[in-house]
């Protein structure tokens, strides 16, 4: 019988002219029987610490920071996975024949989802929709991705509709933040320490191509 998996799609500072020095994009992923338990727990969490709002990394702060470290404990206990790609955007060489920075963020989700999808299982692929252009975002990834027979379901939806695709963010901020090198924050320093202690490497470098758990793949494009 074959897996169904959902893959919980963001990005990060990845537009191009945001004063950001990295573009990222990423998921959590879902095996689909377990998401169920995984909305009642992080549901359960959230009536736990009396949070209300959504799961984000700008709303880490020491008051809150007991929550978002059950987050990051419960995401190391469980099946739930993460993937990103991540690029420097001072590598990014616009002067290349018939480049547009636009196909270069689409190739970055090609890299993104192609690479970790098994054609023996199934896959339904969610993206957090930003702005009035996002539709036309998707149809570009579905004929990116239309030969990949895996993908069953590609769909938009609001953040605040998934608290996997929060956990995304979370994830994802943290490791930004980290390679930006801002700490001024102790409560966000010590979930990056929390997220760290659970990781064989630094999230500041990419993980070996068969790292299942957090999956880091930093593109050099030199």
């Amino acid at each position: 019988m074959s897996k169904t998996f959902n893959f919980y799609c963001d990005e990060s500072t990845h537009l191009q002219n945001d004063g950001m020095p990295y573009m990222m994009i990423a998921y959590v992923s879902s095996a689909h029987n377990q998401l169920k338990q995984h909305k009642e727990f992080l549901k359960h969490l959230k009536g736990k610490y009396k949070v209300k709002g959504e799961i984000k990394w700008s709303n880490v702060s020491g008051g809150q920071y007991p929550y978002y470290s059950d987050l990051i404990e419960y995401f190391f206990a469980t099946d739930l996975a993460f993937r990103s790609v991540i690029v420097k955007k001072s590598q990014i060489d616009e002067s290349l024949p018939g480049f547009t920075y636009n196909d270069f963020y689409f190739k970055m989700y090609y890299q993104l989802l192609h690479h970790k999808i098994n054609l023996e299982y199934t896959y339904n692929i969610y993206f957090d929709i930003k702005d009035t252009i996002s539709h036309k975002k998707l149809a570009a990834l579905k004929e990116l991705l239309k030969h990949n027979s895996s993908i069953r379901n590609f769909q938009f939806m609001h953040s605040h509709e998934s608290s996997l695709m929060q956990l995304t963010d979370l994830i994802m901020g943290a490791i930004n933040y980290k390679l930006r090198g801002e700490n001024k924050v102790i409560a966000k320093n010590k979930l990056i320490e929390k997220i760290e202690s659970h990781c064989k490497n630094p999230i500041t470098q990419s993980t070996p191509k068969n790292e299942n758990k957090l999956n880091l793949f930093h593109i050099d494009l030199k």
